[in-house]
């Protein structure tokens, strides 16, 4: 079952929602053959490293079909851009890959965005950003920009029109995308058209809930939380630098491009989700929230029926704001 709602002022989804990050439901059957290859994933400062190397294998393939893959490696930094054979928009979007900001790259989110590109026929970059905790915060933001800045220099050349781009990532990749939002909307300037936050990692805070420790989240659980956070954050103490590095912690969301927020009821991150969301939706930003019941973390990265269902939502979201 998907529970979703289009939200605006004074429409705030599940106010009385019957599972928490504490009390997860029984994971979905279509997700068993995930959960069981993947749901006992531990990273912490011995594994980390490793992730980076075996991650290339557990992702799906990219079927290169309808589409154009291209790399751009300016300015030292990685950006993929997979272009639709038929183009139908004047938009396009920007990903960004997960991994908890310690491990990931673009070729992550590969698979995804050839999906998106052909079903919405605008260009889907994915940009590369420095991981913790080598490259602590600001790194990965700092490259976020980077990347928006040059998609935008790039416009004319990859037909986009600047106005027409929606932001989003997957979990970390989601927290950066809600993070860069915070940032371009206090610059000025040109601004997302919308935000794409799929499961994203937002609260820091969560990590510190030992409660949270007893229940198990498949895939990304508690212990990942608290190696993940510290490594990203590193020395970060002012609390004017936390609100560009930790989505949650920002006081003042009204003023932000509409929204697509979604997660499963069984990931860890459920509880910061659905109250970022609500924020949002308090604040006077349109969202549109969709909730999955018995969608661990990730749960998408396979082929299931929940994924798709999951994932034709975030297309229609984002078709309103690329054509």
């Amino acid at each position: 079952m998907t529970i979703s709602a289009s939200t605006g002022p004074g429409r705030i989804p599940l106010a009385d929602p019957p599972h928490s990050s504490a009390n997860p439901p029984p994971i979905a059957p279509e997700l068993a053959a995930l959960d069981k290859k993947l749901g006992k994933l531990v990273v912490n400062r011995f594994t980390y490293r490793l992730l980076r190397v075996v991650g290339r294998f557990l992702r799906p393939p990219f079927d290169p079909s309808g589409v154009s893959l291209t790399w751009d490696d300016a300015r030292g930094q990685r950006m993929a851009i997979v272009t639709p054979d038929e183009r139908k928009g004047a938009g396009a979007l920007i990903l960004f890959h997960g991994g908890g900001f310690v491990f990931g790259r673009p070729e992550d989110t590969l698979p995804k965005a050839a999906l998106f590109a052909k079903a919405l026929g605008v260009p889907v970059i994915c940009p590369a950003y420095r991981l913790a905790p080598q490259n602590p915060f600001p790194a990965a933001l700092d490259d976020g920009h980077a990347a928006w800045h040059r998609v935008l220099a790039r416009a004319d050349a990859l037909g986009i029109d600047p106005a027409k781009i929606v932001v989003g990532g997957y979990s970390a990749g989601g927290g950066l995308a809600a993070n860069l939002v915070h940032r371009l909307h206090d610059e000025g300037g040109q601004q997302p058209a919308a935000q794409l936050l799929i499961y994203p990692m937002l609260d820091d805070r969560t990590a510190q809930r030992r409660e949270l420790d007893a229940p198990r989240h498949s895939i990304w659980s508690n212990g990942n939380n608290r190696f993940a956070w510290p490594a990203y954050l590193g020395n970060t103490a002012d609390p004017a630098a936390l609100t560009y590095a930790v989505g949650a912690r920002r006081a003042d969301l009204s003023g932000l491009p509409p929204a697509w927020v979604g997660v499963g009821t069984c990931d860890l991150f459920l509880d910061e989700v659905r109250a970022y969301a609500r924020r949002l939706g308090e604040a006077g930003v349109a969202v549109s929230y969709d909730e999955v019941d018995g969608g661990i973390h990730a749960f998408d990265m396979d082929d299931n029926p929940l994924a798709h269902a999951f994932t034709a939502s975030q297309i229609a979201f984002i078709r309103g704001y690329v054509e």
